[in-house]
Order: C-alpha cells, then sequence, then structure tokens
C-alpha cells in the first residue's frame, strides 16, 4: 500500500511541475499581450474576456472538480497573469476584512494594490481622481435589499460599471475570549446585524446592540473590549486577533451579495451581458406602466427594478433598473430611443458580463 501512495505522489508531482511549466509560458505570453494593448491603447482589465475564458472552461466536464474549484483555480490564474502585465491599484470599501475587501481579493488578486476607504462615497472619488484604476463597492444583499449609498453616487458619478460579482456571506460571531458568557455588547455594520438579528435576539437577548462603520470596524472595536463581540468575516479574526464564538449566524443561509466592479470605462460586449440605468419619470397617471413596456415590446428580461427619492424635489424619483443584453445591441438602442422620449433622464451606467 506504501509502494501505491509513493507512486500516486510521483505522479502528482509530475503533474505539478507540467502545471508550473505551463503557467510561466501562460506568464509570457501575457506580458507579450500587454505590448500590443499598450500600443492600442487598451487598459489591462478586460472583465469580457475574462469571463469568455471563465465560461468557456466551466462549459467542459470537469468531475470530480467542482465548478466553483475550477472557477477558483482560474481566477487566481488569470490574476497572477495580469498582475505579470501591470499591477492595478484597487479601491475598496474597508478597511481590511471586510467583505467587499475579500470580493476584491478575489476579482484582483493578492498582487494588485488594494486601497481601503472608510466610505463608499470615498471609492468613486478615488477611482474619479485617478488614483485607483478600479473601485470595488457592494450593491446589494439577497436578504436586506440594495446598499442605498451606492445607488446614490451613481447618480452624480460619471463612473462605469464594469463588472459584478455575487459572493455568498457567511457571518462569524468574534470576541477577545471566545466565551459567549462574557458578551455584554454586539458590534456590527448596520446590514450584517439585520442578517443576523433572529440568531442575536435568541443567543444574547440582553446583549448591547451597536452599529459600526463595516464589519471590519467592528472586529477593531471588539478587540479592544473584552465583554465586547463582532459580528464580521472569519478573515477579520484574524486580522484583529479574535476567537470565533460562533459560526455561520446568518438568519438566511442562501445568504449573498453582489459587488460592482466600477470604472471609467464600460467593457465590450461578451455575448451574456447586463445592462444598468437610471431612469426619471415624468409626474403623472401610468407614467411607470409606459416605461414598463417598453422593455416588453423589445423583448428585454428586466432582472431589478428598485426606486430611490431624488433628493432634489419631494416625491421625486430615479429607478435603477437592470435587463440583460449589451447596450450595444441593436434592439436595446431601439429600447433606450424610447425611454428617452417618455422619460425626463436616462442615465446608463454600464453594460458588463452577467455573473453566472
Amino acid at each position: 500500500m506504501k509502494k501505491n501512495l509513493n507512486l500516486i505522489r510521483r505522479q502528482i508531482d509530475k503533474i505539478d511541475d507540467s502545471i508550473l511549466s505551463l503557467l510561466i509560458k501562460r506568464g509570457e505570453l501575457a506580458k507579450k499581450i500587454w505590448a500590443v494593448k499598450s500600443e492600442l491603447g487598451e487598459g489591462v482589465y478586460s472583465s469580457t474576456r475574462e469571463r469568455e475564458i471563465m465560461n468557456r472552461l466551466l462549459s467542459k466536464k470537469l468531475a470530480p472538480l467542482s465548478d466553483d474549484d475550477v472557477e477558483a483555480i482560474f481566477q487566481e490564474i488569470i490574476n497572477a497573469s495580469r498582475n505579470v502585465q501591470k499591477k492595478l491599484r484597487i479601491s475598496y470599501f474597508g478597511p481590511e476584512a471586510t467583505f467587499t475587501h475579500q470580493a476584491a481579493l478575489k476579482h484582483f488578486g493578492k498582487g494588485s494594490q488594494m486601497i481601503p476607504q472608510k466610505s463608499i462615497s470615498d471609492v468613486f472619488v478615488e477611482v474619479e481622481k485617478g488614483r485607483a484604476d478600479f473601485g470595488v463597492v457592494p450593491i446589494e444583499n439577497s436578504t436586506e435589499g440594495v446598499v442605498n449609498h451606492t445607488l446614490d453616487m451613481f447618480m452624480n458619478s460619471d463612473l462605469m460599471i464594469c463588472a459584478e460579482r455575487e459572493e455568498p456571506i457567511s457571518h462569524y460571531l468574534l470576541s477577545p475570549s471566545g466565551e459567549m458568557s462574557k458578551i455584554k455588547r454586539v458590534y456590527s455594520f448596520p446590514q450584517a446585524l439585520a442578517q443576523c438579528r433572529n440568531w442575536l435576539q435568541s443567543r444574547l437577548p440582553k446583549a448591547e446592540i451597536s452599529e459600526s462603520a463595516s464589519t471590519a470596524d467592528a472586529a477593531l472595536q471588539a478587540s479592544l473590549d473584552a465583554s465586547a463581540a463582532a459580528v464580521a468575516s472569519s478573515l477579520a479574526a484574524k486580522i484583529y486577533n479574535l476567537k470565533v464564538v460562533a459560526a455561520g449566524i446568518e438568519d438566511y443561509k442562501e445568504n449573498y451579495t453582489r459587488f460592482l466592479v466600477i470604472g471609467k470605462h464600460s467593457p465590450a460586449p461578451s455575448g451574456k451581458d447586463k445592462t444598468s440605468i437610471l431612469l426619471s419619470i415624468k409626474d403623472r397617471v401610468g407614467a411607470l406602466n409606459d416605461i414598463l413596456s417598453v422593455f416588453k415590446k423589445y423583448g428585454l428580461n428586466l432582472t431589478k427594478i428598485e426606486s430611490r427619492p431624488t433628493k432634489r424635489k419631494a416625491w421625486e424619483y430615479l429607478f435603477f433598473v437592470d435587463f440583460t443584453g449589451h447596450q450595444s445591441d441593436p434592439h436595446i438602442q431601439k429600447a433606450l430611443t424610447d425611454l428617452k422620449r417618455s422619460c425626463l433622464t436616462v442615465k446608463i451606467l454600464g453594460s458588463y458580463p452577467k455573473n453566472d
């Protein structure tokens, strides 16, 4: 048996050597691509091309590996190849160990320069000013809904959505001691607290609940108080030297957050795209119905519609809308033309590859 084990291990070693050799060759080709891109004036990051690679690979027979395993492996390979070309500066809603930080790391890799920001508005500003190449911000959660601050920023920003990323969210209760009996107060970001509301009420009914600027900030506060705890990520436990009191404390296990990558340009069509727009409609009977009829007329699959006050005039609303397809598609261009006739304003936030 020992002999068979050693034989199999030697075979794995040979495969690993081959994989490494191919990765080096891939890196060399990535450098050549960057030389051509530089002459053409193209950027290093193309969400369209990266999604095309992933979709092609995931369409193959992968057993015994899972789709998630293959996607995770090749995402890191793509990140490493991209960093051979240029080290990107990524602004994200921080500080370190927030779920947005984790999404940014997965999407762009540890080799990119990660720049934490205190607020979502700061992420937008850093990209607008050119101090960051791209930004990563949360846009909605599957159980708690839209992140209003992100929507508000799109109202006055010229930045475009370049990509989206959906991540499962699992919350941990962390404290200095790791003992439930010592917890008198719990810190966290408002959305994280909302996602764990029932769990906290049943296990810690007497604990004081305090809102923090982020889950990472909550972990920092908890690290300074022996009687406090934080609802945060497992990464926060490592960074802030906290112990896990309980894992997976979210009330609903199907808990996902959608993140957006924002930049100055919208990517080219990939064949499986989504478009996001902002609409401001006229204050008259049937106005919203007229807008929805446009989507039906051109056969557009409306995947999201969210209303927000404009904050300019009482009872005046903007609608954040997602639908499938790319803004360059002829039937979508016709739909946008019709919408512009019916709406006060139509603002295209970007077309980008669907994350599925």
